[in-house]
């Protein structure tokens, strides 16, 4: 079987389907990973066929005061601030995808004779799947995009009546149709396609028969809504272990062996407007609470935080390496960090950003494997350290949190995924075609 797998976005977004294409490698098949440029040595580390795509809005992360702006909504008129980020970035985003698109459409001129194309949520990769004349299988890595009465959208700006919570969600649809335009120009210029009732919608085959969608996290955090369709599979997390000539420093493995587990804490690719600021913040809460700490600088959520005795400061470390080894996991809240830290079966104190983290974190909470969450932007060293100190001396979140960690183990949810697209190439070989 030749899988085409188109996503992007940071490393956040792409390390699922990286995860995905590992394990269709491992099964014998042939996966393409096509996917943003600044993805490349990831795919490199582990071996995988890749595409490069144009970083188009990737870029847009470099222009720090713009990821500011739709990271810090906890502060005093940070809502405003977020809703004028977003126009900005949809209106960039639009000149950016054009790039994007001719190298979507590149990468499956350049892999003939695929049987099903897997695209995440948010990417016109059913239109490449269409063009090929193959099935596509949609990727969600948040549960945000079926209607269901069981919570609102939570990218909404402001709370909704529980009786407009399946309303909620379809402004994903209103969102994305801003990139319409874009997509039938391309669609029609690049691929060749007439336009048809229904082309915009990644959930529907062009028949209009729904297309199962894979949710990748896990249903012991997110339990599947008694009303959604039976097209709809959570199958777990894609965890993409460590590349396999990976080994950690020794620097780290000495801080590690050096005392009782210390701490983690990362705020991935999600700078606020002050990363100094948190990083001072971050390292008087572990202080305060006499607790050792690791602390990830990512791509900038935390900065100029100096090393000492008790804190030791890393660039990247794979989280399913580092997380079974320390004691909780202090982290932004995205939904790879939040799987990691379920599998490691770690208790979490969540500081998100933006809307999609505080989901995820309010979830965390809500299944007692951690404190109320703190937004990023009103971290301050007391109201850390005392969150901290709470997960430390709760010893019903910690057993929680390993019992939790077992079950999303378990789920293995790369080899559901594997069987899902097996199951759907052979419907559409069966069929001639999508």
């Amino acid at each position: 079987m030749r899988v085409l797998i188109v996503n992007h976005g940071t490393r956040g977004d792409v390390q699922p389907f990286a995860a995905l294409a590992r394990a269709l490698r491992d099964a014998g098949h042939e996966p393409l990973l096509a996917a943003a440029e600044s993805s490349a040595a990831l795919a490199a580390d582990h071996g995988l066929a890749f595409a490069p795509l144009d970083d188009g809005p990737v870029r847009m992360l470099e222009d720090k005061e713009l990821v500011a702006d739709t990271g810090d909504s906890g502060r005093r008129g940070g809502r405003l601030r977020e809703a004028k980020a977003m126009v900005r970035i949809v209106r960039r985003a639009k000149a950016d995808m054009v790039r994007v698109l001719d190298d979507m459409a590149a990468a499956a001129d350049g892999f003939r004779g695929a049987d099903v194309v897997v695209h995440g949520m948010g990417y016109p990769g059913h239109h490449i799947a269409e063009y090929l004349q193959v099935p596509s299988v949609p990727v969600a890595l948040q549960p945000f995009w079926v209607p269901t009465a069981a919570f609102p959208n939570p990218m909404l700006p402001v709370p909704v009546p529980r009786a407009l919570n399946r309303a909620s969600h379809r402004t994903n649809a209103l969102v994305l149709s801003a990139y319409n335009g874009t997509v039938d120009a391309w669609r029609a210029g690049r691929l060749g396609l007439p336009r048809r009732r229904g082309r915009h919608d990644a959930l529907r085959r062009p028949d209009g028969t729904p297309a199962p969608l894979l949710q990748a996290f896990s249903r012991h955090l997110v339990p599947d809504p008694a009303d959604y369709p039976g097209w709809v599979h959570t199958t777990g997390y894609w965890f993409l272990p460590a590349a396999a000539d990976w080994t950690p420093p020794e620097r780290l493995t000495a801080f590690l062996e050096a005392g009782e587990p210390p701490l983690f804490a990362g705020f991935g690719s999600m700078p606020g407007s002050n990363p100094a600021r948190l990083g001072r913040e971050v390292v008087a809460a572990v202080r305060r609470t006499g607790a050792r700490a690791v602390l990830a600088t990512g791509w900038g959520g935390l900065a100029d935080v100096a090393e000492a005795d008790d804190v030791l400061v890393v660039g990247e470390v794979p989280h399913d390496w580092v997380f079974p080894r320390v004691s909780a996991v202090v982290h932004a809240g995205g939904a790879g960090a939040v799987g990691a830290a379920l599998a490691a079966g770690r208790p979490q104190i969540v500081c998100p950003f933006h809307r999609e983290q505080r989901f995820w974190a309010d979830r965390v909470h809500a299944a007692g494997l951690g404190p109320e969450p703190l937004s990023a932007a009103k971290v301050t060293a007391g109201g850390l350290a005392e969150r901290i100190r709470r997960a430390a001396d709760d010893g019903a979140a910690a057993r929680r949190a390993r019992e939790t960690g077992a079950l999303v183990r378990a789920e293995d949810g790369t080899a559901a995924a594997v069987a899902l697209v097996e199951g759907e190439a052979a419907r559409g070989r069966a069929a001639g075609g999508a």
